[in-house]
């Protein structure tokens, strides 16, 4: 993958359409020193293994994303994933049985780039969304 002096936006770009085609070229675009600030593990390999674990547990997820918005060094990706709660290996989901339901979990990210490499990522999820799906969460009755 080429990464000669690509916007941000491009990069991000890039990235997400890596990840869709399970193609392991992805993480070439994330900084070995890779700063997360969601929950998960630092650097490269540490967001390798979340990414890992979410595939698994999600049954090789989809995303549908509903909007980019760059500014300067930084960008914005709306999305909602979609799989199947297979497995239950992530924080999130540890002690709830596999259920086979299908799900949909919606995220904002952030981003950060530096000369066409992901430093940095914020995230934003609605996880009481996914505990819903899944039967962690209580519905309204």
């Amino acid at each position: 993958m080429c990464t000669d002096a690509m916007t941000p936006a491009e990069t991000v770009s890039a990235f997400h359409r890596a990840l869709e085609l399970r193609d392991d070229s992805a993480f070439g675009l994330i900084a070995e020193d890779f700063l997360q600030h969601a929950a998960g593990p630092q650097g490269r390999e540490g967001f390798r293994q979340t990414l890992t674990t979410l595939d698994h547990d999600l049954d090789h997820p989809t995303a549908t994303i509903h909007r980019v918005v760059a500014q300067n060094d930084l960008v914005v990706v709306q999305l909602t994933m979609h799989g199947r709660h297979v497995a239950s290996t992530m924080p999130l989901l540890a002690e709830l049985p596999p259920t086979g339901n299908a799900v949909a979990w919606d995220f904002i990210h952030i981003w950060r780039v530096a000369d066409s490499s992901i430093i940095e990522h914020w995230a934003c999820r609605d996880d009481v969304g996914l505990l819903a799906q899944v039967g962690g969460w209580p519905q309204p009755s």
